[in-house]
């Protein structure tokens, strides 16, 4: 795989995480680049990681992995976007004091959520000549900056949205769910 066809893969690869952090970021109280660099960092380390797993596994399992991944992202995002829709309902207009920040299980879970798709590419680069440790680096840093961008994407978003904000979040999380699992079901 060469240079170009590598960076489409990892910018593809990045935008379901670029979609969520708009949401956390416009559900936290105006985060700075310290804290969108920190959930940068949380999903392409996470992002970077899945595409080795299933690279790893590829090759043993490929029809395994590939039988439920899309299931499995489509549960997760759909307990935390319900989780946040939720959480956007049960507050009242004046207790809409958004969290400073996201703790880190909460992101982790999500960036497993959305980067389940990039295990699933992994599976499939096992039968390709490709240098998967580039390929994951590569993936990695896409996903830190476009991750980072959405927050502080979302920073604008917040303050206008007010509690909204939080359901929004969990909308476009229940709402990459159901894409990844509508994609892979072949419905569309």
């Amino acid at each position: 795989m060469n240079l170009y066809a590598t960076l489409i893969l990892a910018f593809g690869m990045s935008m379901d995480a670029f979609a969520a952090a708009i949401g956390k970021g416009a559900s936290l109280q105006r985060p700075g680049l310290r804290e969108a660099l920190r959930i940068g960092l949380i999903f392409g380390a996470i992002e970077a990681l899945t595409p080795l797993i299933g690279w790893g596994v590829g090759i043993a399992a490929s029809r395994y992995v590939m039988a439920w991944d899309h299931w499995v992202a489509f549960t997760l995002l759909l307990v935390l976007g319900g989780r946040m829709i939720l959480e956007g309902f049960r507050k009242k207009d004046e207790e809409c004091e958004a969290p400073q920040r996201h703790g880190f299980w909460l992101l982790a879970m999500t960036a497993v959520a959305t980067s389940l798709d990039a295990m699933a590419v992994g599976v499939g680069l096992a039968f390709l000549q490709v240098n998967i440790v580039t390929t994951a680096l590569a993936i990695g840093a896409s996903t830190l900056v476009m991750a980072s961008a959405g927050i502080l994407l979302g920073r604008f978003l917040g303050p206008v949205m007010g509690k909204w904000a939080e359901i929004f979040g969990g909308v476009v999380l229940i709402g990459i769910g159901t894409s990844i699992l509508v994609e892979h079901l072949g419905i569309l």
